[in-house]
């Protein structure tokens, strides 16, 4: 039998071609790091439904989606009927636009917090903006994040994302000192560390489900008590709910938890695959940016940028909405259905050899060291066997034409069915059999 590099080459050899001249003109090959992987990542030339399809004519069942984002499936058909309808009405009007106040309206009656809304082109932009305001609106200047929380790459937050967390992630930062971060569901830890430094506490922005830290849900117990004490302190609660909006029910999942954040940051679902950010707050909060009433003293600025708003982001958002509103909970109980039955199936193949976290249609496999038995936080999650979860997604891709970005959690789309976990069965049945020899 071949080896599983020597499969992947073998079928791939036109993205090899391709990614070889893509290294001589863009660092690394790539335009997002995490996109890399060896010995090389392969070229998609098209994608439709759960399938991508590559420059070789390879078909792989997608399990990363588009950075967690297409919740309908790649080139959903109602999306793309708006999209078309749109670019012959023009995709770049530098002005304001009607769909960007439908889809406004469709975010502001199911987020609670959005009673004011401004776009920006990315989720780094939204949670860059959230930390601006959130020092402008209380006049102090720390912000508080989770270890192994990933809000993109703004300067004020690149800290504590990968293991280990007590070093640089980056040269050229300037504002570390003014960042802290806590350990996701260690209530007591993080109540200290966040005392002290409560007299310069701006805010907290926290993941309701950890994302590129391990897909680790993080518990209400949690998210009440560090919303407390950061409200005792005149600081503001935010929550960067990126990845979770939309993704397990119509609208966010803070209400489902009791929580009264002031700040949201939304994007990926909410932009229909098109690049979107989206920061929702209160309005005494949002107001700050309001440079029709505030003095250049007194104002904030977030948002803006050329694409922001732009009409074909706008129409494809809102019409994914109003797809997402149709289905009611019909879709979500199938992803949720999709995501617990995948989640049962790795627990009984992997049995004790792997640990498998998530909620509803996001789940992520963890390989643990050392007897570990469960993954609360990053820090659990980076002591795990990260290159026995590398080989499990490539071999996987090499040999079964199923893709998750190796390494990162996995998300189900309406476009996936039961019949893909059995698919996902059969591989990871292969794949254990192999490694407990």
């Amino acid at each position: 039998m071949t080896s599983v590099q020597e499969a992947y080459r073998k079928k791939t050899r036109q993205s090899a071609r391709l990614f070889t001249k893509a290294k001589k003109v863009h660092i690394n090959g790539v335009h997002h790091n995490i996109r890399f992987f060896e010995p090389y990542p392969f070229i998609t030339k098209s994608a439709e439904g759960k399938f991508l399809k590559d420059v070789d004519s390879n078909k792989y069942v997608d399990y990363w989606m588009g950075h967690w984002s297409l919740i309908l499936g790649h080139a959903q058909k109602q999306i793309q009927k708006k999209a078309v309808g749109q670019l012959k009405k023009g995709w770049m009007h530098g002005t304001s636009n009607e769909n960007a106040i439908s889809l406004s309206e469709k975010i502001s009656k199911v987020v609670p917090v959005a009673e004011k809304i401004r776009y920006a082109s990315t989720g780094t932009e939204a949670t860059m903006y959230s930390v601006r305001l959130a020092r402008a609106v209380t006049g102090k200047k720390i912000i508080a994040k989770i270890d192994g929380g990933w809000h993109g790459y703004t300067t004020d937050l690149l800290k504590t994302v990968n293991w280990p967390f007590d070093v640089p992630e980056s040269q050229g930062l300037t504002d570390e000192e003014h960042i802290i971060s806590l350990p996701l569901n260690n209530l007591q830890e993080s109540l200290k560390i966040i005392n002290s430094v409560k007299k310069d506490l701006a805010g907290v922005l926290i993941e309701p489900v950890l994302g590129g830290g391990g897909a680790i849900p993080a518990t209400q117990e949690y998210l009440k008590g560090i919303q407390e004490i950061v409200k005792t302190n005149n600081a503001l609660f935010m929550l960067d709910e990126i990845v979770t909006g939309f993704r397990f029910r119509y609208g966010c999942i803070y209400p489902t938890m009791k929580l009264d954040p002031d700040i949201v940051t939304l994007g990926k679902i909410v932009g229909g695959g098109f690049p979107i950010g989206v920061i929702c707050g209160k309005d005494e909060i949002m107001e700050h940016a309001n440079t029709s009433v505030n003095s250049k003293k007194n104002r904030t600025y977030i948002g803006g940028g050329t694409f922001s708003a732009n009409p074909l982001t706008m129409v494809a958002g809102d019409t994914t909405l109003d797809v997402l509103k149709n289905k009611k909970n019909i879709l979500y109980k199938k992803l949720d259905r999709l995501g617990s039955d995948t989640t049962k199936m790795l627990r009984k193949i992997f049995s004790h050899d792997a640990i498998v976290t998530g909620k509803g249609s996001l789940f992520m496999t963890h390989f643990p060291r050392n007897g570990m038995t469960e993954i609360n936080n990053a820090a659990d999650a980076a002591k795990c066997d990260s290159a026995k979860l590398f080989n499990y997604h490539f071999e996987m891709i090499a040999r079964d034409g199923i893709f998750f970005l190796p390494g990162k959690l996995g998300a189900f789309s309406d476009a996936h069915s039961i019949s893909d976990v059995k698919e996902m069965k059969k591989a990871t049945e292969r794949f254990a059999s192999n490694f407990k020899r």
